[in-house]
């Protein structure tokens, strides 16, 4: 890609800036929110929508768009009969609420979202069926959230988050993430594996995306329990820093500005 056609973005927070275009609505997850479906026609519902419509289509439009490939996807075999954790980097906007589904299919996946996802008009109905999670407000629909994540983990599902929260397009590189989310890997004794998109050069302005699989991760149960999850934490952080050198492209410029630059 050409300098003059490279975009620059400056930010000053790795940790919270977000850069997705479209408006974040505030929504409440509480203790009404049914995260656990058992009426048999939502299940059948989500069997036609997300195995037979939303699957292929993600799969057209990521090789159409960015001739998406995954490598290493063999590792998960070693996960096949249990659930597992998958953690990624967030570059994209569509592309990442898809590519989920093609690293862990055949199994079903299901993606730790922000609220503000089941508000947007249009998609946010559908959310919840194509597998979205949203995180709990209160700690009321806190235990719920937990029963859900057990609830998948026990049926052999993979249960995606993006530790990075925030969105930052065709970012090439790894934003620091808290250990927070390690937690629920740790408590439901999953394994854990990560994947990370990275950016390849290619003809056109829309680069080629492929990504890795790398994995399983375990907790190391002989630390004190924050050290375990700031542990795993760090060797997944690490796996995917690594992975992320692969990028060939950088198709917008990410600047830090200081306190005193207003960016110009």
């Amino acid at each position: 890609m050409d300098k003059e056609d490279q975009r620059v973005i400056y930010f000053k927070d790795e940790l919270n800036d977000e850069f997705c275009d479209k408006v974040a609505i505030e929504k409440t997850i509480d203790k009404s929110y049914v995260y656990i479906k058992k009426n048999p026609f939502w299940h059948i519902g989500r069997f036609i929508l997300y195995r037979l419509i939303a699957t292929p289509l993600a799969w057209l439009y990521l090789k159409i768009k960015f001739h998406h490939k995954i490598e290493n996807k063999k590792v998960l075999k070693q996960a096949k009969k249990s659930g597992y954790y998958l953690y990624g980097n967030h570059t994209q906007e569509l592309a990442d609420a898809l590519i989920p589904s093609m690293v862990s299919y055949p199994k079903q996946s299901f993606v730790v979202v922000n609220p503000s996802n089941l508000a947007i008009k249009g998609i946010g109905k559908v959310a919840p069926i194509l597998g979205a999670l949203p995180l709990p407000s209160d700690i009321a629909s806190t235990k719920n959230f937990l029963e859900a994540l057990k609830y998948h983990g026990d049926k052999r599902h993979s249960i995606v988050i993006y530790p990075e929260a925030h969105i930052w397009p065709y970012y090439t590189k790894i934003r620091p993430f808290r250990s927070a989310s390690f937690r629920y890997p740790i408590k439901n004794d999953l394994p854990v594996y990560c994947f990370t998109n990275t950016y390849q050069k290619r003809r056109g302005k829309t680069p080629k995306i492929v990504t890795y699989v790398d994995g399983p991760f375990y907790p190391n149960k002989d630390l004190p329990y924050k050290d375990m999850e700031q542990d795993l934490r760090d060797r997944v952080y690490h796996a995917m820093c690594e992975r992320s050198r692969q990028s060939t492209v950088e198709v917008i410029k990410y600047i830090r500005m200081n306190d005193d630059d207003n960016g110009e």
